[in-house]
């Protein structure tokens, strides 16, 4: 079953947050199990974002979660927030596309 993860967070500093989340998806989309990614910004309040990343199942974002960049990437992205990150887990339901 396919597997989203949330991450919501605030932060001040969007154009490093923006760098790292570059670097992150070039490796975990490349290299790991991440499927897609889609970052958004709250339109009521900047510098509120929500990231959603896709995973096959719930078993292929924990092998993701488990390798070392992904904990390198954590570290660094924990940094840069004011606010979070807040992380949940979904399982996908239905997807609709036209």
């Amino acid at each position: 079953m396919a597997f989203i993860q949330s991450i919501e967070f605030a932060t001040e500093r969007r154009a490093e947050v923006l760098e790292l989340i570059k670097r992150w998806s070039a490796d975990s989309i490349g290299n790991g199990t991440a499927q897609r990614g889609t970052m958004v910004e709250d339109r009521s309040a900047p510098g509120r974002f929500l990231m959603s990343v896709r995973f096959e199942s719930a078993e292929s974002a924990a092998k993701n979660s488990d390798r070392p960049e992904t904990g390198a990437f954590a570290a660094e992205f924990s940094a840069l927030c004011s606010d979070g990150p807040t992380f949940r887990e979904f399982d996908v339901v239905e997807t609709y596309q036209p």
